[in-house]
């Protein structure tokens, strides 16, 4: 294991001791709720039988979808905390959900053409270098198959709203890829549907940037078609929300970006 991997290993044991946003198990989901989490706009077709790998993606929230709706779900993550929320989800929802602890970047445990399905959720940005998870992703996946991924708009890398200047939003970060970024997690990361704070947040994400033309073009290099992508994730803009503030920096500065 390396250096990277063991920052990400300890960062997701911080933040699931914290019950981070991300680490909370979806636990109240039917079916409807379910489609609606992972699927919002309909792209994945009927799940009955298909074979999903959630990569990258422990914590008990898509793999919980993904085994409602029928599908055969292995769940792929760094983290043993994150992983034990899968099959807390499991057991919860009376499902089968297969886990296993790796890296993205190393997916030799798994057959060629083993899924039909890889759903990454936000961590491409956790390793420097994309074009090996997605030389990963193309040898497990099946001809046909569907991968989606989500990750930081790399153009803003690095940028939150602690930036606004009295004008803007300073770009200050140089456009390399693969280059080093770290930021202070959001508020909402660890706040609490009763407004409470946790107290002692886990250490600063530690992500990378993957310039747009690297995300392109080792998609391309893989044999890839690209279907749709998006860059609002699900909100929409406010105008009028208060300068300095996060609704007001990602009305300005889409932060994330989603690939099918």
């Amino acid at each position: 294991m390396d250096e990277i991997a063991k920052y990400n290993k300890e960062r997701w044991k911080a933040l699931a001791e914290a019950n981070a946003l991300f680490t909370r198990p979806a636990l109240h989901l039917d079916p409807s709720t379910a489609r609606e989490r992972i699927d919002p706009d309909g792209r994945l077709g009927e799940l009955t039988g298909k074979h999903v790998l959630c990569l990258a993606g422990g914590g008990g929230q898509q793999s919980a979808a993904f085994a409602l709706l029928g599908a055969q779900v292995t769940v792929l993550d760094l983290s043993e905390p994150q992983l034990q929320r899968d099959r807390e989800v499991a057991a919860h929802y009376n499902v089968t959900i297969e886990t296993l602890q790796g890296d993205m970047r190393d997916l030799s445990c798994f057959a060629e053409a083993a899924f039909d399905i890889v759903y990454h959720p936000y961590s491409l940005n956790f390793v420097p270098d994309a074009r090996i998870v997605f030389r990963q992703v193309a040898r497990v996946l099946r001809k046909g198959g569907l991968y989606h991924f989500n990750c930081a708009n790399p153009f803003y890398s690095g940028l939150s709203e602690k930036d606004w200047n009295g004008n803007g939003y300073t770009l200050k970060h140089t456009y390399v890829d693969g280059a080093e970024t770290t930021y202070e997690d959001q508020d909402w990361v660890y706040g609490h549907s009763d407004g409470s704070q946790y107290s002692s947040p886990a250490p600063k994400p530690r992500e990378y940037r993957h310039a747009l033309s690297t995300l392109m073009n080792g998609l391309i290099e893989q044999g890839f078609v690209l279907l749709h992508v998006s860059d609002s994730l699900g909100f929409a803009p406010d105008p009028d929300a208060e300068p300095g503030t996060w609704n007001h920096f990602i009305s300005i500065a889409p932060p994330w970006l989603a690939f099918w």
